[in-house]
C-alpha cells in the first residue's frame, strides 16, 4: 500500500480514520532547522474538522506531538515522527455500514483488492489520513521560507456554480482565513457559504476548486520527461481525497488559444530573463522559470450524503443506504491546507534534489 511519498524530501503516514491516531515521519529535512510544534499547529488547526458550521461537526483538537527529531528547538537531520491522537473517533457511528458498499467510496474497491476493509469511517481511505500530510506539509513550508523565501497560498475560486475572481500575485492567507469557506472574496464568500448550508439541509453535497500560488520560485526546480515539476504536482494533487482534475497556468483554457496567444514572450528583468506573461503556469519543460507557479485542483461533491441513495451489500443484494455520522456538506475549505502541503512538500524535495545537482556540479 503506498503511503509514502517524495523522493529526499520523504514522508511516510499511517493511521487510521477512527484509530488510535495519525502521525507521518519525515525522512531528510535538514538538520539545525529552526522547528517547534507551534509551526506545525497553525496548519493542523486550518485543516481539523469541527472549525466552522460549515465542515464536520467532529470534534478534534488535532494537537501535534513531535516525538523525534526536533532537539532545542531545532532539527537533528534524523527522521521526524510526528503524532495527532484521535479524541473523538466513534467507529460505532458506522456500524450500519458494515455490510453495505457506500456509493462512490472506496467500500468496494478496498475490498476487491485486499479482501479485508476497515468500515468504521473508511480506515486508510478516510481524509482523516491527510493530517499526517499535512504536518509534513508544515515542516516543508518552514523549511522553504527558511531557505529560499518560497511562499505558498491556496484558496477556494470555486464551489459548484458559484465562482470568484481574485489576482493570485496578491491574495494572501489572511484574507483565505478570514471567511470559513477559505473564499478571499466576500462577495462570493458569502454566496458560497449560503450554497453550501442549503446542500447540507438538503441531504447533499458540493464540490468545487481550489487554487493555489508558489510565489517567489526559484529558477531551475523540476526535470524534463518523468520528473517534471507539474507532473509531480499532479501527482500529488490526485492522491488527495475527492480530487478529480489538476491544471496548471492556462490549464484546459490552452485549447482554445492559438500559439501566438499562448506563448509566454520573455523581456528583460532585474535578476535575468523574465516573462511578460505567466499562461505557462511557471513551469516550462518541466522546470520551474522563475514565475509564480499556479494551478488548480477540482474536487467532487463529498461522497457521503444524508439523502437515500441505492447501492448494494456485501451479498450483493440491493439495499437502500441513508447515511448518518458526521460529514462535510463540502470538502473544499479544509482542502485548501491540504492542497498547501502537498504542494509544500513537491517544492521542498524538488529544492533539495535541486541543491543536490548544483553541488555535484561544483
Amino acid at each position: 500500500m503506498g503511503s509514502t511519498f517524495g523522493s529526499v524530501f520523504r514522508i511516510a503516514t499511517w493511521g487510521e480514520s477512527h484509530g488510535g491516531g495519525i502521525g507521518v515521519v519525515v525522512d531528510g529535512c535538514p538538520p539545525r532547522l529552526p522547528l517547534g510544534v507551534e509551526d506545525l499547529q497553525r496548519d493542523l488547526d486550518r485543516r481539523r474538522p469541527g472549525q466552522s458550521h460549515l465542515t464536520t461537526q467532529r470534534d478534534e483538537a488535532d494537537q501535534a506531538e513531535i516525538l523525534s527529531g526536533v532537539f532545542e528547538g531545532r532539527t537533528l537531520g534524523s527522521p521526524i515522527a510526528v503524532l495527532v491522537r484521535n479524541a473523538d473517533a466513534r467507529p460505532e457511528a458506522y456500524e450500519h455500514l458494515k455490510e453495505v458498499y457506500r456509493p462512490s467510496h472506496a467500500d468496494f474497491s478496498y475490498q476487491a483488492k485486499y479482501g479485508i476493509r476497515n468500515w468504521q469511517g473508511g480506515g486508510r481511505a478516510s481524509a482523516r489520513e491527510t493530517v499526517g500530510r499535512v504536518a509534513a506539509g508544515a515542516i516543508a513550508r518552514r523549511l522553504l521560507a527558511e531557505v529560499c523565501g518560497v511562499e505558498v497560498v491556496a484558496w477556494v475560486s470555486r464551489v459548484h456554480n458559484l465562482g470568484s475572481d481574485v489576482n493570485p500575485a496578491t491574495v494572501t492567507s489572511d484574507a483565505v482565513d478570514a471567511h470559513p469557506t477559505r473564499c478571499p472574496d466576500p462577495q462570493a464568500a458569502g454566496a458560497i457559504e449560503t450554497a453550501i448550508e442549503a446542500a447540507r439541509g438538503d441531504g447533499n453535497s458540493l464540490g468545487g476548486i481550489v487554487t493555489c500560488v508558489a510565489r517567489g520560485m526559484p529558477t531551475g526546480l523540476g526535470d524534463p520527461v518523468f520528473d517534471r515539476l507539474e507532473a509531480d504536482l499532479a501527482k500529488a494533487m490526485l492522491s488527495l481525497p475527492a480530487v478529480k482534475g489538476f491544471d496548471i497556468g492556462s490549464g484546459f483554457d490552452a485549447v482554445a488559444m492559438t500559439g501566438r496567444e499562448h506563448n509566454d514572450p520573455f523581456v528583460p528583468g532585474d535578476d535575468g530573463p523574465t516573462t511578460g506573461s505567466n499562461r505557462s503556469g511557471g513551469v516550462q519543460g518541466g522546470i520551474s522559470n522563475g514565475a509564480d507557479v499556479i494551478f488548480r485542483v477540482a474536487f467532487k461533491p463529498t461522497a457521503t450524503i444524508t439523502s437515500a441513495q441505492e447501492t448494494v451489500d456485501t451479498d450483493n443484494q440491493a439495499v437502500t443506504l441513508e447515511a448518518r455520522g458526521r460529514h462535510d456538506p463540502c470538502v473544499l475549505p479544509r482542502a485548501v491546507p491540504m492542497v498547501e502541503a502537498m504542494a509544500l512538500l513537491v517544492l521542498a524535495d524538488h529544492w533539495l534534489r535541486q541543491r543536490m545537482v548544483e553541488v555535484l556540479a561544483d
